[in-house]
């Protein structure tokens, strides 16, 4: 006998907003900071002997690039400076991000971080990171 019925304010008040119905849904979640803006993106592949990544860090000098190895855990950072302001500028919107970003991940084996090659080339870092010996990845059967 009682059905009930859900109410949506954009679409039942305004039938105007049926042809947009997220477009106003999402104004309630909150802003992004510039921590979460930028991100380091990589890219990982494995051959039998060694990984490769190519991480994507646009903007930053080669020298304010740190790479640490240990274990099987790689950590990237990179840090970008404001340049020098003329105090005759007056900023109306300034986007790019100045600070310290950085990416950790885990691998499946060790790495030799003695055989670790890092190259920077137009934005691009790329890493050779050979496994260690003698440290297989151990299979686990699921019974």
């Amino acid at each position: 006998m009682n059905d009930l019925i859900r109410f949506d304010p954009f679409t039942d008040t305004f039938p105007s907003f049926s042809a947009f119905p997220d477009m106003f849904r999402g104004m309630a979640r909150p802003l992004r900071t510039f921590e979460t803006d930028i991100d380091i993106k990589v890219d990982v592949s494995e051959t039998d002997g060694e990984y490769k990544v190519k991480a994507d860090i646009p903007g930053v000098k080669k020298e304010d690039i740190s790479v640490a190895i240990e274990g099987n855990m790689v950590s990237i950072s990179a840090e970008t400076k404001r340049e020098t302001e003329e105090k005759s500028e007056k900023w109306l919107r300034t986007e790019r991000h100045y600070g310290k970003v950085q990416r950790a991940f885990s691998l499946g084996q060790d790495i030799d971080a003695a055989r670790v090659k890092a190259k920077y080339d137009q934005g691009v870092l790329n890493l050779v990171l050979p496994k260690k010996e003698g440290t297989l990845s151990k299979q686990i059967t699921v019974q």
